[in-house]
């Protein structure tokens, strides 16, 4: 079977996720295409060459935490640029590849081509429960203009596909039909990554931008030894700073330091908490302010007793959450992974089944 694959280019974990998606496709037989923006094209040209076509996407500025929505808009306008060579790509795609079924990683180009060749599409993704499953007042909060417009925008995306396919760590009450709900998808590395499990004295830290300043004075007068990716990118070799060891990435060590770690301070996104979950590791997630998939992410990290949300690192807040480190790693012994099985069944279920009803209307 032919398959066309998008993938968001906004952030890694969407590239990361598809990635595992991928691999069981071709290990299933089937032919498969990506298509995809950003970093996230590069990621997964290494992991399957010779299938990845480069589009122009959509992204997000952000500084200081918050998504800068100015600088967002005039960047995105730049882009804009790239449209005529996209709708060059999907005509050629069509022309030589025609595939019996697309999935959409949060991709809008592949969704659209989906629609307008009629060809069945899946939705695999962790945005998809903002629109399509029910919230309790707590878990929103003074949140809920921006839940609501969120909701609105995620709902509109991918409007009409043949199944939703949502993975994630946290279930509320599913509202909508044709809606499954999965654990995280892990990979390889990750899941082999339990079996070396133990609770250290270190704290991971992963923070995307690279100034930071203020982390850096809050954390050096905490009595514990925080090991920090992310803020010194152009380091080769560890550095060393009181009670603080700065890291370069390397996805072995990482994960390395994950799997004995004490705790995890980090933001909201999805991938590294589902990570955190999966080995039992609290997080103190410090999402980013104006991106509600993160803030959703964290109230529900809360409400679990799998960690705390903060909206920024003091001395207080983390001296606060390390003191709790324990009860949290308690009750993230009871969650329950599958590795990855349920949500291939329901792939494969999903796929049959949309090739027999064909394209659904919109």
């Amino acid at each position: 079977m032919r398959i066309l694959y998008g993938v968001v280019g906004e952030g890694m974990g969407h590239a990361m996720r598809s990635s595992v998606v991928v691999g069981r496709l071709l290990a299933r037989g089937h032919e498969v295409r990506i298509v995809v923006s950003g970093r996230a094209a590069e990621y997964l040209d290494q992991r399957y060459p010779g299938t990845v076509t480069r589009i122009t996407g959509l992204s997000m500025v952000y500084e200081d935490n918050m998504v800068q929505k100015l600088k967002t808009a005039l960047q995105n306008l730049k882009a804009l640029a790239g449209v005529p060579d996209n709708f060059m790509a999907y005509a050629e795609m069509a022309r030589n590849f025609s595939p019996d079924v697309v999935v959409s990683d949060f991709e809008s180009w592949v969704y659209w081509f989906a629609k307008g060749q009629n060809i069945p599409i899946l939705s695999v993704d962790n945005m998809q429960i903002i629109a399509r499953c029910h919230h309790d007042d707590d878990v929103l909060g003074p949140e809920m203009p921006e839940f609501l417009f969120t909701k609105n925008f995620v709902r509109a995306k991918l409007y009409g596909c043949n199944a939703y396919l949502i993975t994630t760590f946290f279930y509320p009450h599913v509202k909508r039909d044709r809606t499954t709900l999965h654990p995280p998808i892990l990979r390889e590395v990750i899941c082999e990554a339990k079996k070396k499990v133990r609770d250290g004295d270190h704290i991971v830290v992963y923070q995307s931008g690279t100034s930071h300043d203020q982390l850096i004075d809050e954390l050096l007068g905490i009595d514990a030894e925080f090991r920090i990716y992310g803020l010194r990118r152009d380091l080769t070799t560890d550095l060393v700073q009181d009670n603080l060891r700065f890291r370069p990435f390397s996805e072995t060590t990482f994960i390395d330091d994950l799997a004995s770690a004490r705790a995890v301070i980090a933001g909201g996104g999805f991938t590294l908490m589902g990570e955190a979950v999966f080995l039992g590791k609290p997080m103190l997630s410090v999402p980013l302010v104006g991106q509600f998939e993160q803030i959703l992410n964290a109230n529900y990290l809360a409400k679990l007793g799998y960690g705390e949300r903060t909206s920024h690192i003091d001395q207080a807040s983390v001296t606060r959450f390390l003191a709790r480190t324990q009860q949290y790693a308690e009750n993230l012994s009871t969650f329950e992974h599958d590795g990855n099985e349920g949500f291939y069944r329901q792939l494969d279920l999903s796929i049959d089944q949309a090739i027999a009803e064909g394209s659904l209307a919109i």
